[in-house]
């Protein structure tokens, strides 16, 4: 199997403003999180 080379890169966009964050003093942003293991744990209501 040949491997295969990426070329350009695509930035994951930022947090919505009106995000409720649980457990942190302040919103995130991805720069924040740069580096850093994580994860998200998305919560539905039905």
């Amino acid at each position: 199997m040949a491997q295969q080379t990426l070329v350009g890169s695509i930035s994951a966009p930022d947090f919505p403003e009106d995000v409720e964050w649980l457990n942190v003093d302040r919103p995130l942003s991805l720069k924040d999180l740069r580096g850093k293991v994580l994860i998200l744990d998305f919560w539905t209501y039905c």
